[in-house]
């Protein structure tokens, strides 16, 4: 059982009001410092939406209305620790009060942050979380993103939560670190489950079971070894994905920076579906030149030797801004002005990478996608910017690919529903799920309210993505995936019995995601397909493929 420790602190008048500022500040930007490398441990381990929490809870420390609040408290008379202590408590409490989990999510961040800043002020280690010599199960109350993030995951199984639903930050972390967890199993939790218990966690049905008889204990045994006869079969990681019957898929990595590619390159992985080049452009002053994103691009290809690189382009704005670079505020960002939309207002900047992606790709294989693709009329202009591209370094005299593979991202049900009309012009497709789950069901995967949902099997999802992958194929191209759907290992034999031709997750899923594989037939799989396809609930779907398959 965790029970988080707050450290104490009783408010004292400051004797120098400098020197509480300078220590105020001192530990915030320590705060950042570290919020700043598990943001890089989460972005290469876990993908962008579990590094996006710690992204968020920097800004938090950039916020000037918090930090400006928390140094006029202090001018006023109070030291460090209670000047911060009551401007985190107040604005936690202001955005808990307003409608909406995302706001939610926010005063939960904010506290978290709140917490770091505050052992940093009172030298106060991290809370260890429970460590034993054999394997347990965490209950606790509730997981801050920063506990979550530090759970040791040679000991720790998994954990059961009271608070939070399956949108939380906490789950989020849960998937994208590959930990199985429980959420949201109410406020008598920790009363209902002692120390020392023995339990059954079952995240992927989401029940947390104590004390069980042995007819349920022998049941959750018995796919325990079925699983571990799996895991045993992730240990081949270097071998090709390819099912029982023969039927070739590739699996790849989705990637954030460039020390992320050797840990890929350890787990299995075939290859890049996915180089998030945004972390070329985050956390500094202004934007990287040409030659700098060359470099980087150059060292990924050459890492991966003649294993396939996608590029995304820049996708920034909507819940991505850069400092350096207004943006705008917008009343709903994620239908706003983002991605692709922003690379066709910038032509320079877009130009900028694409010399730098036509340069890297003379000696790799290297593609490049555009992200968030709705019109025809925006793939030409971005195809028109390719050209120009490679034209501008012709007359530099430089060094450029010829001829590179193109793809978009399909993230909208626009875009889905018109793959036939943008085959024209693009050489494969990659399925942005977490974006095109959300567009689909009008859900906002962070809204906790809507957790109920959020669902890839929703039987919409399920007939948008084979659409697409049957009209792609008509039109001879090939479709990857690269949300977190890609992972799921209930979607995982679903997405391969409608034809999918790559799944591209995160670096830890690859083992498992090609274990998965190489132990289904894809006939048996097309057969599933045509089943799930005439229930009506997602989690009448989701029934079916456990049944049929043991993940």
């Amino acid at each position: 059982m965790y029970r988080r420790a707050t450290p104490r602190t009783q408010a004292r008048t400051c004797t120098s009001v400098e020197a509480e500022l300078a220590r105020f500040r001192r530990a915030a930007a320590q705060a950042k410092e570290q919020l700043y490398e598990v943001q890089g441990r989460a972005l290469s381990v876990a993908g962008e939406d579990t590094a996006a929490i710690f992204q968020a809870q920097q800004m938090i420390l950039e916020d000037p209305t918090l930090l400006d609040a928390v140094e006029d408290q202090i001018r006023a008379g109070l030291d460090a620790e209670a000047a911060l202590v009551q401007e985190i408590d107040r604005l936690a409490a202001m955005l808990a009060g307003l409608d909406g989990s995302y706001l939610r999510e926010r005063a939960s961040d904010v506290r978290d942050v709140g917490l770091r800043v505050l052992r940093l002020l009172t030298g106060i280690e991290e809370d260890s979380l429970p460590v034993s010599d054999s394997p347990i199960i965490v209950v606790a109350q509730d997981l801050s993103p920063s506990e979550t993030a530090q759970l040791d995951r040679s000991v720790v199984l998994g954990f059961a939560i009271a608070k939070g639903g399956i949108t939380s930050h906490t789950a989020i972390l849960a998937r994208g670190f590959g930990i199985p967890a429980v959420v949201g199993l109410g406020d008598s939790l920790l009363n209902e489950v002692p120390d020392g218990a023995c339990v059954i966690l079952d995240g992927g049905a989401g029940l947390l079971i104590v004390d069980p008889d042995a007819v349920t204990l022998d049941h959750y045994l018995h796919k325990i070894r079925l699983l571990a006869q799996r895991e045993a079969d992730a240990s081949e990681v270097q071998t090709p994905g390819m099912t029982r019957d023969g039927h070739r898929i590739q699996v790849v990595a989705n990637i954030g920076d460039v020390a992320s590619v050797e840990q890929a390159l350890a787990l299995g992985a075939e290859g890049v579906g996915l180089l998030r080049t945004e972390f070329l452009f985050l956390d500094r002053k202004d934007l990287p030149d040409e030659d700098e994103q060359y470099l980087v691009y150059r060292a990924l290809g050459t890492a991966l030797g003649s294993r396939p690189l996608v590029i995304r382009t820049l996708d920034i704005g909507g819940d991505k801004p850069l400092p350096y670079l207004d943006l705008g505020q917008e009343a709903n960002p994620s239908l706003g002005f983002r991605a692709i939309r922003v690379s066709l207002a910038y032509p320079e900047l877009l130009k900028t990478q694409l010399r730098a992606i036509l340069r890297a790709a003379v000696d790799a294989d290297i593609k490049v996608m555009f992200p968030m693709v709705v019109t025809l009329d925006e793939l030409q202009a971005v195809r028109e910017c390719l050209e120009e591209a490679r034209t501008e370094l012709k007359r530099r005299g430089m060094a450029c690919a010829e001829s590179i593979e193109v793809g978009v991202m399909v993230e909208v049900p626009a875009a889905a529903l018109t793959i036939p009309i943008l085959a024209r012009r693009v050489d494969f497709f990659s399925l942005g799920t977490n974006d095109l789950i959300q567009y689909t069901l009008a859900v906002d995967r962070n809204n906790e309210r809507l957790g109920y949902l959020w669902d890839p099997l929703q039987p919409a999802v399920l007939y948008l993505i084979k659409k697409a992958i049957d009209d792609a194929h008509r039109e001879g191209k090939w479709v990857g995936l690269c949300g977190e759907m890609a992972s799921d290992l209930d979607a995982v034999p679903l997405l391969l019995g409608m034809g999918l031709d790559e799944f591209s997750v995160n670096p830890v899923a690859i083992p498992k995601v090609k274990a998965l594989i190489r132990s289904l037939a894809f006939h048996d799989m097309q057969d599933l397909v045509e089943r799930a396809l005439q229930l009506p609930t997602a989690a009448a779907i989701r029934a079916l493929v456990r049944e049929t398959v043991v993940n």
